[in-house]
């Protein structure tokens, strides 16, 4: 199997171009590739295919194997790949995702012109799924969140420090708490200032990963909803920074950050033919 290797701001994928290659069990291989030590090393498997609707299609495996419905880091990640790799040589262009139909726009490299430095993506439309802060209770402890849909459940909780924060033994509890018998993704935020939001995150079926696009779009609404932020605000992750802007005439909102093609590759899967 031939694969490219990405990231958004320290999120990474392995990538497939399904309009030449076909993974015949996808959940299996994002297992198997994703691991750190064994495999190729990964926050999931991203597969880009043929779309009857759109430029190309997003299909997403997170690192357990179980199938998402976006990530904002990923797809600018498929945006730069269908452009740079001439599936869709244009500025706009659409991606087809279990979230519905994405906006990609892109700035060029001034260093290598014929390539994607930088894209913007519509989000579209967030859904808050809870009105006020809602109290939980995990391993003994309350805590608030303020739910928001970007295509995929995130619960957001306003803390006043987070780098010391042991996710990797409380994070599956934020996640598989009883409150969310679909799992959630879990954002940790520290609000800088009105510009500025700092932020850690817990991503349902893959754990503590570097960047969440979908999951900061998310903290920056409820940032903006709860009067913490203006509507345009730098969300800092451990991997980088991401720009939010919220339109709120139109209700969309719109991510811009970085996405980089690391290498490429061929893995030649433990069930396939030799």
């Amino acid at each position: 199997m031939k694969f490219t290797k990405m990231h958004g701001i320290s999120n990474d994928y392995v990538y497939v171009n399904g309009f030449e290659e076909k993974v015949e069990d996808p959940s299996r291989t994002a297992q198997l590739v994703s691991q750190r030590r064994t495999g190729i090393g990964s926050d999931g498997l991203i597969l880009i295919t043929p779309s009857q609707k759109a430029d190309c299609r997003m299909v997403m495996y997170n690192a357990d194997g179980s199938q998402g419905a976006m990530c904002g880091n990923g797809i600018r990640c498929v945006g730069k790949y269908v452009y740079d790799h001439g599936i869709a040589r244009k500025n706009p262009i659409t991606v087809e995702t279990k979230a519905g139909i994405k906006v990609l726009s892109f700035t060029l490299s001034q260093i290598h012109p014929e390539q994607v430095e930088k894209v913007t993506v519509d989000m579209g439309i967030p859904e808050q799924t809870s009105l006020l802060p809602e109290p939980i209770i995990i391993e003994g402890n309350e805590y608030n969140f303020v739910g928001i849909s970007m295509g995929n459940p995130h619960a957001v909780y306003f803390m006043e420090e987070i780098d010391s924060l042991d996710l990797e033994k409380i994070g599956p509890a934020f996640e598989t708490h009883p409150r969310f018998p679909d799992r959630t993704n879990s954002e940790f935020i520290r609000v800088v200032d009105q510009n500025h939001l700092q932020m850690r995150v817990w991503e349902r079926g893959s754990g503590e990963t570097w960047a969440c696009g979908t999951g900061a779009t998310a903290s920056a609404v409820a940032a903006i909803l709860l009067g913490y932020t203006n509507s345009q605000v730098t969300v800092s992750l451990r991997g980088g920074d991401l720009d939010i802007i919220w339109n709120r005439e139109s209700g969309h909102v719109f991510m811009t950050g970085e996405a980089k093609e690391v290498f490429q590759g061929e893995i030649i899967l433990p069930w396939e033919k030799v």
